[in-house]
């Protein structure tokens, strides 16, 4: 069984994650986890809005210099979708996940992936990288949140591409078209299979 650790800033309900949600490659059943061990499903607290899972690491700089524009995003698109981040590292405690949450001031849900289940199913390699499911669950962007960074260690003074505001909007209006998937630069999730 795949195990997927969820923490809430706030406590919600809890619900199955049916067997290879959003993904029908996997007979695996697939079960995401609150801090009080209960079962919960980020499809079905999304309640068919488009969701957006944010892959960070405490220990990446680059992910790190990312929370105030993933801070500003999840405000701007509160209500109409659902950003929760993902802590994907085996060795990542609920402790020191708390502390960064509070650290960097984040006010969105926070998931432990130490199976990696949601980077398979979100087709990640780095922090930081977003997967974008639209409201079917149906993955519509994995990749890069801009092009801030052009390699690691080098920064552009501000972004000229913002591949995550705009597969947001992709999943929000289908009219809208999604952006290619691009690599993102950071760190390399370990372990990965």
């Amino acid at each position: 069984m795949l195990v997927v650790t969820l923490l809430h800033a706030a406590p919600g309900p809890a619900v199955a994650w049916p067997a290879g949600a959003g993904d029908e490659s996997t007979s695996k059943p697939l079960s995401a986890l609150d801090l009080a061990g209960k079962a919960v499903d980020p499809f079905k607290m999304a309640a068919g809005k488009p969701v957006v899972f944010v892959f960070v690491r405490t220990d990446c700089p680059v992910s790190n210099r990312y929370a105030p524009t993933l801070q500003a995003l999840s405000q701007k698109y509160s209500g109409a979708a659902v950003m929760m981040l993902v802590y994907p590292d085996k060795t990542e405690t609920s402790a020191n996940i708390r502390k960064h949450l509070q650290e960097y001031g984040y006010k969105l849900a926070a998931l432990q992936d130490p199976q990696h289940a949601l980077v398979k199913l979100g087709q990640v390699e780095i922090t930081p990288e977003v997967a974008v499911f639209n409201g079917k669950r149906e993955l519509i962007y994995h990749g890069r949140i801009d092009n801030w960074y052009k390699e690691f260690g080098h920064a552009r003074s501000a972004p000229t591409t913002h591949e995550l505001d705009d597969a947001i909007q992709a999943a929000l209006n289908p009219s809208h078209p999604a952006p290619a998937s691009v690599s993102g630069v950071g760190c390399y999730i370990s372990d990965l299979q």
